[in-house]
């Protein structure tokens, strides 16, 4: 098991400004890794002293920073949600505003290296045609793994509710739309179960996934309910990932519904019982074919 990493994004604390004691809190509670969220009035990537200090918190508690997640609104204060970020927007202006801002979170690697940058593809949504357009989806892909690559990151393309961002989709895009061999798959089994099965998601990426995010909800809206709290079949998700031979990282992407404190802790609760469930491993030679899950 010493393999296994485990993690969780700063979306928990998304609402404040992120410090060393979120970063306290989270080692506290035995996660090696922390996925951090590049919103300004969280953590302000266009800011030296901040990254600076990011790197010294995570010195300090020893976490490793495993992946930031791409910028997709300007704020978050009070609630209130400030301009959203489409990579997808078909308005070249706004979509170009999108990629600066994920060109800043990238710089973030030339003071601390991560391997991976998470990004959305749109918005959630059917009916964002304008947010959500395939063309500018493309020339933005274009610009953002030159960026990428500057800064040895890797971008990964989360699976989101908006028909772009399907697991299908999503492989389809890297297989028969782009030339992205550096392209990689970030599965949020929690969006994956709002829009089908997270098995066949599951199944669908496995050649390029690299990340993960993890949380619950109850079918119906993304709630981001620590696991176990909602309806995910985790017994089988965890049994699917290890059949593919998923080796990245165990992120949870859990919101704060009422208390961090109490968050933290039944999340630590369900990392130790993802952790009983991936010790009973499949038998050697066996395959994705092998059993019925």
């Amino acid at each position: 098991m010493s393999s296994v990493r485990f993690g969780l994004s700063t979306h928990l604390y998304h609402a404040d400004r992120l410090d060393r004691e979120h970063l306290v809190e989270i080692a506290a509670h035995d996660f090696e890794a922390v996925e951090v969220f590049a919103t300004r009035t969280h953590f302000d990537y266009h800011d030296p002293e901040a990254v600076t200090a990011l790197a010294e918190w995570l010195d300090d508690t020893r976490l490793i920073l495993s992946s930031m997640h791409a910028p997709i609104c300007a704020s978050l204060v009070d609630g209130i949600w400030g301009e959203t970020y489409s990579t997808a927007i078909a308005d070249d202006g706004r979509r170009r505003r999108a990629l600066a801002e994920t060109e800043a979170a990238l710089n973030v690697a030339r003071t601390i290296p991560y391997p991976f940058l998470v990004v959305h593809l749109g918005v959630p949504g059917t009916d964002a045609r304008g947010d959500n357009s395939r063309d500018a989806a493309r020339r933005s892909l274009d610009e953002l793994q030159r960026m990428a690559e500057a800064v040895n990151v890797r971008v990964a393309l989360e699976v989101i509710p908006n028909p772009l961002s399907a697991a299908t989709a999503l492989v389809r895009l890297i297989e028969e739309e782009l030339d992205a061999p550096n392209l990689g798959i970030c599965l949020d089994i929690g969006h994956a179960r709002l829009m089908g099965d997270p098995i066949d998601a599951i199944e669908a990426c496995s050649g390029h996934l690299v990340t993960t995010h993890l949380h619950d909800n109850q079918g119906r809206t993304d709630d981001h309910l620590v696991p176990f709290e909602g309806i995910i079949d985790w017994e089988a998700a965890l049994l699917a990932l290890q059949k593919i031979g998923y080796e990245g990282a165990w992120m949870f992407e859990v919101a704060n519904t009422g208390s961090t404190s109490s968050v933290l802790e039944r999340t630590s609760r369900a990392r130790r019982r993802f952790e009983a469930l991936l010790a009973q491993r499949l038998p050697d030679g066996w395959s994705a074919d092998d059993a019925d899950i």
